[in-house]
């Protein structure tokens, strides 16, 4: 049996396939960055469970997180995604999704690409922890207090500091696997 963080579920196969094969893995395909920008927004306040049982029905109703589209929704389509029940139904957190696209674009237009803009607060470089435990593991670091300030600079929201970490372990930009889960030394 795979020796895995204490915060994957031993039952839950949604869990184990995105701890085992996504969590910690460097991500730079500008629009999987910005899937999981978004999808840790909605995810503020709920567990990351949540979100993940609703991931493919997110990618359906906001058309595969395609920044273009979701920039140019309109008042018809925001009120379907009011009335989605596949997804998280929060009017705020919808509506910032929506300027979240527009700024996401923006970034991409001044840096060439969300993956340059958004690495280099981490400087390129995947930052490799080595936590023993998840109690370990902070909330927030200074680096994603300052990727947080700069990102609601541009424009972004729900984009506080522990958004930002969530997002940063989730595209690999750190490794919190634990030292003892099977991943630590994979990603």
């Amino acid at each position: 049996m795979k020796n895995r963080c204490s915060w994957v579920l031993a039952d839950n196969n949604i869990y184990i396939q995105y701890h085992d094969t996504e969590w910690g893995v460097p991500i730079h395909n500008d629009r999987l960055l910005f899937e999981f920008l978004i999808l840790e927004g909605f995810q503020a306040g709920l567990s990351w469970i949540t979100v993940l049982k609703k991931r493919e029905n997110f990618r359906s109703a906001f058309n595969n997180f395609d920044p273009l589209i979701i920039s140019q929704y309109n008042n018809e389509k925001f009120n379907e995604l009011m009335n989605n029940s596949g997804i998280i139904r929060n009017k705020l957190k919808i509506k910032a999704a929506i300027s979240n696209a527009i700024a996401f674009l923006n970034v991409v237009e001044k840096y060439g690409s969300f993956d340059s803009y958004i690495w280099q607060f981490v400087d390129g470089i995947p930052i490799k922890n080595h936590r023993k435990t998840i109690d370990e593991i902070p909330a927030n670091t200074p680096v994603s207090d300052k990727m947080s300030a700069e990102l609601k600079k541009v424009g972004f929201k729900f984009v506080g500091s522990t958004v930002c970490y969530a997002h940063m372990q989730a595209t690999g930009m750190v490794n919190d696997h634990t030292i003892d889960c099977f991943r630590y030394n994979e990603v």
